[in-house]
């Protein structure tokens, strides 16, 4: 049975009162390196973004979810990205905006809950995440929901003057 209502959090569609928490999370520059952003993203482009985010994940390739606690609370993001239903694939990214909520199992269930959806409801065969190298409780995370380790990108990612390695999980459908 598809669930996306866990006991630590529930995942729900991005609305268009979720601007602000989106606005601060995509320009917080803590979390750049992970995500791969560059530059700040202004308020009207995030509210363009907001206005298409109800698109189907056939049609636009990718399928974010706000992570919220039982009361409501924002908590994250989960996205599926790089959709590909030729090959039933698709790439997963988790945040946990505030490090006050990380290692409470929230991320889990979230991550859980998605895979549940990808598998079940959109018939993936399998979900890869790239984790940097020193990220260690997200590689912890994904190995324990059975995610295997299978390449590491040598200096895949340029942050500053130094490159760090990014390693390749996947998930095959049970």
């Amino acid at each position: 049975m598809l669930r996306l209502k866990g006991k630590k959090c529930y995942l729900r569609a991005l609305e268009s009162e979720d601007l602000e928490f989106l606005y601060e999370l995509e320009n917080d520059t803590g979390i750049w390196e992970i995500s791969g952003t560059i530059v700040p993203y202004s308020k009207g482009v995030l509210k363009k973004y907001l206005s298409n985010a109800h698109r189907d994940i056939f049609e636009v390739k990718q399928l974010r979810l706000c992570i919220c606690g039982p009361d409501g609370d924002r908590k994250g993001l989960v996205d599926l990205f790089d959709f590909d239903p030729k090959n039933n694939r698709a790439g997963m990214g988790i945040v946990i905006s505030n490090p006050e909520d990380r290692n409470k199992g929230i991320g889990q269930e979230a991550v859980t809950m998605v895979m549940e959806y990808a598998f079940s409801t959109l018939g993936l065969h399998q979900i890869y995440v790239n984790i940097l190298e020193e990220n260690v409780v997200s590689c912890r995370l994904f190995e324990k929901l059975g995610f295997e380790k299978i390449g590491t990108k040598k200096d895949w990612v340029r942050w500053g003057n130094s490159f760090k390695n990014e390693i390749l999980y996947q998930k095959i459908r049970p």
